[in-house]
Formats: C-alpha cells, structure tokens, sequence
C-alpha cells in the first residue's frame, strides 16, 4: 500500500470528515461550516498549497481502507473526466473510480456521500440533484450526490437568469457566470472564485474542478440533524 504522507494537522473535536480526491478543498469548507473537523486526502500534492485544512497525501481508496474506521463520515469525489463529452474527440483514458469508492466506503461501514457530474448519473445510486440558484448562488452548477442517508433537496428554481458565456465576466444583463475550463484572464479566475465561494482558490483549473461549498455545508447540515435526532 502507498505510504501516505501527511502534509499538515489541525487538532479539533467536532465530527471527524474524510474528504476523498480533495482537490483545492470546496466542499471542505462547506463541511466545516456545517460542524466538521474535515481530512483531505488526494495524490496531487500540489493541492496541499490551498487545501485549508488537514491534508494527506496519498491514494485516496488505499487510504479509506486503511483509515476510514477513524472517521464519522466519508465524502468522495471520484475524478469527473471519464465523463466528459468532450472524451467523444480527445480519445482519452480516464479511470472509472464510483464503483470502487463507493465498494471501499461500503467495506468500511460508515455513512458516506459520493458527488459526481451529470453525466455520470448511470454510474449513481438515486442521486440528489443540486444547483446554484437553490443557495442563492449566481451560477447554474449541477452536481450529484449519492448518500448512505436520505436527503430532501431545496426547491431547484427556474433557470431564467441570462448566463455569460465562457470566458466573460458577469454585467447586469448577464448576471450569471458560466465556469468551466479555458484559457481564462486572472480577472475571470477572481470573479469566478467569489461567484463558487471559494475565494482561496488562485488557479483557473482549480476553480473550474471545484464544487461551491453551499453544496457540503447543507448535505453536512442535513447528516448531523440526522444524527442528532437518531440519538435522542
């Protein structure tokens, strides 16, 4: 097994999260804000730069079985690129990893939440829907979350808002902002890291891979009132 290499710690003793394939840590600090002391773990080590918490680097599925015993609650965000449309021109091998972080969360028996892109819906089981708009977030952001515990996602409103295209910054007639990847201005990167919620985030690509923390601070919310009221 690869030996992990824990790159920084923040002693607490709030619910313990572990935060699979990290990245650059939005749905970290959406845990956080929701009660949780979050670890993240990912084989990028460049992440350790911005990850703003706990960060270990490592593979994240040898780790979960190794160590996911110590945690309350697993998150995982499996990379997305296998399911790219774009894969239909590039031709490039992604690796599926739902299925076996989703086997690995399993193993190790505690409740955990799988998030995912759109078109990976197939490879999901019955998973919640959300968006921007449902946080008050100007941006329409789908992503899917399969959880070990039900969820009843907020009213999704109507896409009405204008979007900007890819690129260009929000105006008044456009208040929305599209965020994907792109050779973007630094001007972009800011205003699209403000418009995410993810101010700490310095780089366009990982901007664009990152998930708005609103997202985890409410399916965190959600996770301990459960709890709490399974308790009493």
């Amino acid at each position: 097994m690869t030996q992990p290499t824990i790159i920084r710690r923040e002693p607490s003793t709030r619910p313990r999260l572990l935060d699979l394939f990290c990245h650059r840590g939005g749905m970290a600090m959406g845990y956080h804000q929701a009660g949780f002391d979050v670890v993240g773990v990912d084989l990028d080590a460049d992440c350790a730069t911005e990850y703003p918490f706990t960060f270990i680097h490592g593979d994240a599925i040898e780790y979960l079985l190794a160590h996911g015993h110590e945690y309350d609650i697993v998150h995982g965000s499996p990379p997305c690129q296998k399911y790219s449309p774009l894969n239909a021109y590039n031709h490039k091998t992604y690796p599926d990893l739902i299925a076996p972080t989703r086997d690995a969360m399993c193993t190790v028996g505690r409740p955990y939440v799988i998030e995912n892109v759109e078109a990976a819906r197939p490879e999901m089981r019955n998973p919640t829907t959300l968006c921007g708009p449902m946080f008050g977030l100007r941006m329409y952001r789908h992503r899917l979350f399969e959880t070990s515990f039900p969820l009843t996602p907020p009213d999704h409103p109507a896409h009405t808002a204008l979007c900007t295209r890819n690129g260009y910054l929000p105006t008044p007639e456009k208040p929305f902002m599209t965020i994907t990847g792109g050779r973007h201005s630094r001007a972009w990167q800011r205003a699209a890291a403000e418009t995410m919620g993810t101010p700490w985030i310095t780089t366009i690509r990982g901007v664009c891979e990152a998930i708005p923390p609103a997202y985890a601070q409410w399916i965190g919310g959600q996770f301990l009132t459960q709890d709490r009221m399974a308790a009493a």
